[in-house]
């Protein structure tokens, strides 16, 4: 499992004064980094080798700016051209969103999807879920 942190910015925050439900995709993309370095490890995106299929994020709670949010990023299965990334923010101990994103490798100049090779599945596997 992965973890990141960050400080909300001010500019993520809606009228409510909560973060807007538009930035939890962003910061879980932005958490997906060590894994896009499986593909790309330079992540040219002249050398791209993914796409995004499928996106969902769950809302169980507030995250208010101005206070450290936690990101959790773990693969939860692996199939034989995608695999699912299971994301979580939390913040004072609490869930408050919980993200899927589904990747599949990809060949652009084919336009299609590409199985995963035993080394991209080896290095994505030491991201599995356990307990995230």
């Amino acid at each position: 499992m992965l973890s990141e942190t960050l400080m909300p910015r001010f500019a993520e925050t809606d009228v409510l004064g909560h973060i807007n439900n538009t930035v939890l995709p962003v910061w879980f993309e932005a958490a997906r980094t060590p894994i896009f370095k499986v593909f790309t490890p330079n992540l040219d995106p002249k050398q791209w080798k993914l796409i995004v299929a499928k996106v969902e994020v769950t809302f169980k709670g507030e995250l208010f700016y101005g206070q450290e949010v936690e990101v959790k990023t773990a693969i939860e299965r692996i199939g034989n051209s995608s695999f699912v990334i299971l994301q979580q923010a939390w913040q004072h101990g609490e869930c408050c969103a919980e993200g899927k994103t589904v990747m599949v490798r990809y060949d652009f100049a084919a336009k299609q999807a590409q199985p995963l090779s035993e080394e991209e599945r080896i290095a994505l596997s030491a991201f599995m879920v356990e307990a995230i």
